[in-house]
C-alpha cells in the first residue's frame, strides 16, 4: 500500500509539518528530485530514513535549509562558501562545510563527521522548512540503489507505505541530484557531479573545480573508511573483560558486565531504530585517549542492525 499523495497546497504542507514534528517522514519535491525528509535534529527521525530506504550503511545525509540564517546556525561558511552560496543558492548545489559550534544537526546526519552537507532548495521543500522551523535531512525518496524519483508516483512505487505522506508538485525541474562541492580556499573540490555544471561554477567564481578522489571525502556516498574512537574496538563480545568499556544493546547483561569500566547502552529496550540514533554519540563519548579497550555487544544483523554493524566494523578496522 502506497503512502498518501497530496497536491502540495497549504493544507498538505500543514499536514507535512505535523508529521515532521512528530518524528515522522514526508516525501517532498525539490527542484532536483523528490526527497525523503525528516527532522535533521532528531536522531530517531533520521534513523527512520535509513529504515525506509533500506540504506546499507550510515552515509552522510544532506541537511536542507531555508536561508543563510539557518545555514549559519548549522555550519561555518568561509568567504569562498559565502560566495558560492550567494551565487548558487537556492539551487542544485550542496556545500560540505565544517560544523558550527553548537550545531543542532544530529550526528546521524553527518555520520559522526565534523562536517555537514548543506543545501538551500527552491520551491515546496523550502516552504516546508520555513514552516517547520528546523533543517530537514533528505536523501532521494527511493529504496537504496533504485532510480531517484522525479515524480510523486515514483516515490509511491519505490517506498510504498514506508512514507505516510507524499507532497506532489509535478515533475521536478532539474531531474538530477545536487552537485556537491567543498570549498578549499584556492579551489573547489567536486565531490559529486549533479544538476549544477562544474564549468558554470568555474566561470562564475574564477576558481578551478577539481574532482576529489582522496580517502577523506565527507559527502553522501563517499564515506570515510572508518570513524573510530581512540581505543581498540572488539565486536560481538559475549562477555566483558575487566577494564573494558562496553557498548551494550538490549536489556540483558553480558557476563562480566559488572566489571566494565563504563557502559553506554545503545537501546536498553533492544530497539534498532533507537540504537541507530545513539550510535555516533556513543562512539564520540568513548573517543578518549584514556579509554584503550571497548567491547561491543552483539547487534542483530537485521533491518537497521546491518547498517549499525557496518559502521561498527569500520570503527574496529585496523588503523
Amino acid at each position: 500500500m502506497a503512502g498518501q499523495i497530496r497536491h502540495a497546497d497549504a493544507a498538505a504542507l500543514a499536514q507535512a509539518v505535523r508529521i515532521l514534528s512528530e518524528g515522522g517522514l514526508v516525501a517532498v519535491p525539490t527542484e532536483t528530485v523528490y526527497g525523503l525528509a525528516a527532522d535533521a535534529t532528531d536522531g530517531a527521525a533520521v534513523a527512520g530514513i535509513y529504515a525506509a530506504k533500506g540504506r546499507p550503511s550510515f552515509n552522510p545525509l544532506i541537511a536542507h535549509v531555508d536561508g543563510l540564517d539557518m545555514a549559519h546556525r548549522l555550519a561555518r561558511l568561509d568567504p569562498l562558501a559565502e560566495r558560492l552560496a550567494a551565487r548558487f543558492w537556492p539551487g542544485p548545489m550542496t556545500l560540505v562545510l565544517p560544523l558550527a559550534d553548537g550545531s543542532p544537526v544530529h550526528p546521524l546526519v553527518t555520520a559522526g563527521l565534523k562536517t555537514v552537507a548543506l543545501r538551500m532548495p527552491r520551491g515546496v521543500m523550502a516552504d516546508v522548512i520555513t514552516q517547520f522551523g528546523r533543517p530537514l535531512a533528505a536523501p532521494s525518496a527511493n529504496r537504496s540503489g533504485r532510480v531517484s524519483p522525479t515524480r510523486a508516483a515514483h516515490v509511491a512505487r519505490s517506498l510504498g507505505a514506508g512514507v505516510p505522506l507524499i507532497l506532489d508538485s509535478g515533475p521536478t525541474d532539474v531531474g538530477l541530484e545536487s552537485t556537491i562541492l567543498k570549498p578549499m580556499g584556492d579551489h573547489i573540490a567536486l565531490l559529486r557531479p549533479g544538476g549544477l555544471p562544474a564549468e558554470e561554477v568555474e566561470a562564475a567564481l574564477g576558481l578551478p573545480v577539481v574532482v576529489a578522489d582522496g580517502p577523506d571525502i565527507e559527502a553522501p556516498g563517499q564515506l570515510q573508511s572508518h570513524y573510530a574512537p581512540a581505543g581498540a574496538v572488539r565486536l560481538n563480545a559475549r562477555q566483558v573483560e575487566p577494564g573494558e568499556h562496553l557498548i551494550a544493546f538490549g536489556p540483558t547483561a553480558l557476563p562480566g558486565q559488572d566489571r566494565a569500566a563504563g557502559i553506554v547502552n545503545l537501546s536498553p529496550a533492544g530497539d534498532l531504530r533507537e540504537a541507530a540514533a545513539q550510535l555516533f554519540s556513543a562512539l564520540t563519548a568513548l573517543d578518549d585517549p584514556r579509554i584503550d579497550r571497548i567491547a561491543v555487544a552483539p547487534i542483530p544483523q537485521t533491518g537497521l542492525g546491518r547498517a549499525i554493524n557496518d559502521r561498527l566494523r569500520r570503527a574496529a578496522a585496523p588503523r
